[in-house]
């Protein structure tokens, strides 16, 4: 079966992109739910509901984004490399950041439907690697496509890694305050 090469590349682009922004997206609401960063936010019911949907949102575009790929004869990604990083010859290295990345995301949905087996400090170790998770497929988006030629595209990759550097570093060091402020028993 052959597909249109055209539709194939902008279906995995599209789907890559929209895939991303439901990741920042909640990745940002769930730091808006966890700190004082926006204690305004950490109450809100609607927020909750958006970060559960977004996180929800993100399998069936990372899903069509795979899937894309797979029919791509040009990146060439086989079923072995959505298991195994590193393994495809295009952008080997990017893409391998893509798998991590996609691996990640589904250890931390998998901690949140097992919420209720898991200690609250079990809980919360998985669900930080959403920052590595982001962090892995913010590098795959900048290291594997042409769409930040686009200056629309990079200005909006970037302002959004931005928000979340931002809101993590804000996050971290809110943190490591409190802990510091914290006396210490004899």
């Amino acid at each position: 079966m052959t597909f249109n090469t055209d539709l194939i590349w902008i279906l995995a682009r599209s789907t890559g992109v929209g895939s991303l922004v439901a990741l920042t997206l909640s990745v940002l609401t769930g730091i808006a739910l966890r700190t004082g960063t926006f204690a305004w936010l950490s109450h809100n019911r609607g927020v909750r509901v958006v970060h559960g949907f977004l996180t929800v949102m993100w399998i069936p575009l990372g899903l069509a984004h795979v899937i894309a790929l797979l029919f791509d004869r040009y990146a060439q990604v086989g079923l072995l490399d959505l298991v195994v990083p590193f393994g495809v010859s295009y952008g080997r290295f990017a893409v391998g950041l893509g798998t991590i990345s996609a691996q990640l995301i589904v250890v931390v949905l998998v901690s949140t439907w097992m919420r209720s087996s898991l200690t609250l400090g079990q809980w919360q170790a998985f669900h930080r690697l959403s920052y590595v998770a982001f962090v892995a497929a913010f590098a795959h988006g900048i290291l594997s496509g042409t769409d930040l030629a686009n200056p629309v595209v990079a200005a909006l990759a970037w302002i959004t890694a931005s928000a979340v550097g931002f809101v993590a570093l804000r996050r971290l060091t809110r943190v490591r305050f409190a802990q510091k402020s914290t006396p210490r028993s004899a």
